[in-house]
């Protein structure tokens, strides 16, 4: 194999041709930058935590592909994925994984303590997500903790300290996760059924859209709590109405159940947290002009 061959496959390792995984870690980071800083995110712990993002998500990929090395030939949609294909080795996937984490655990050591203690949970959450769907059918509940420590970190970070706002925003994020990873796990069912693997599309079965829904509300509610306890304004509801609208929207493209619609639901979920995002911009912004 050439170089430019095995640089295109670590970059597929790391999903970098697939955005949505950044978008979706970065969203709720955001949430908590503003949160936690009142509208004015430090630039430096701004830049940590964004590269951060990058980082982690991809070496969450390589780790989630050295677990599914052998399951992932048996899947549609993820049999030429360089370890299922056997283009990269599973050894390959691991020291990419244990970089990737080194990197950005040493960004994090220019912060205070706290954080950097978080940041220990938040690396042994993505190293060990991957092998849960072989013992429980709830790995998606992990999934949002591990997408949603990146909440609590920004408020360490920022103040020191780890208020009730910032465990609520989280919590949110992890029904936030259970929604849309639900309907990305609705695309492979089928083929996680014959092979044995475990998610909350096959625990939910013909529930799957009405709890799909339910998580989205919930997520929707716990973010409207936060925003009374952070004292937010009318814009940021309107951003939480328009993620609302957006799962509604969710609702109607996984109306058949079929792979390319839920798989279109999945990805429509950056809108969900791209709205939440901008209504908590806007209101602070429109504060800070009043």
């Amino acid at each position: 194999m050439t170089v430019v061959g095995r640089l295109r496959d670590y970059a597929l390792l790391m999903r970098l041709h697939r955005p949505i995984g950044i978008l979706l870690l970065l969203w709720p980071t955001l949430w908590g930058l503003w949160l936690s800083s009142a509208g004015h995110p430090d630039p430096w712990i701004f830049t940590i935590f964004v590269v951060g993002v990058v980082l982690m998500r991809s070496a969450g990929c390589a780790i989630n592909d050295f677990a599914d090395r052998n399951l992932d030939p048996l899947v549609e949609r993820t049999r030429d994925r360089p370890l299922a294909a056997g283009r990269l080795r599973p050894p390959e996937a691991l020291i990419l994984f244990a970089v990737l984490s080194l990197i950005a655990f040493l960004l994090v050591l220019q912060l205070n303590r706290l954080t950097v203690a978080m940041s220990i949970v938040a690396i042994f959450l993505a190293a060990t997500y991957p092998f849960l769907k072989r013992y429980t059918h709830l790995p998606q509940f992990y999934l949002g903790a591990a997408f949603g420590w990146s909440i609590p970190m920004a408020f360490a970070a920022h103040t020191g300290t780890v208020p009730l706002l910032a465990w609520i925003v989280f919590l949110a994020n992890v029904f936030w996760a259970v929604a849309y990873d639900t309907a990305y796990s609705m695309v492979d069912r089928d083929d996680d059924i014959r092979i044995g693997a475990k998610s909350t599309a096959i625990l939910f079965g013909s529930y799957d859209r009405l709890m799909i829904g339910v998580t989205h509300t919930i997520t929707i509610a716990l973010l409207a709590f936060a925003g009374v306890i952070a004292g937010l304004g009318a814009l940021y509801y309107l951003g939480l109405a328009v993620a609302a609208g957006v799962a509604v929207y969710q609702q109607h493209l996984t109306r058949g159940r079929l792979r390319d619609g839920c798989f279109r639901a999945f990805l429509n979920n950056n809108w969900f947290g791209a709205a939440v995002f901008v209504g908590l911009l806007l209101d602070y912004m429109n504060r800070g002009t009043l």
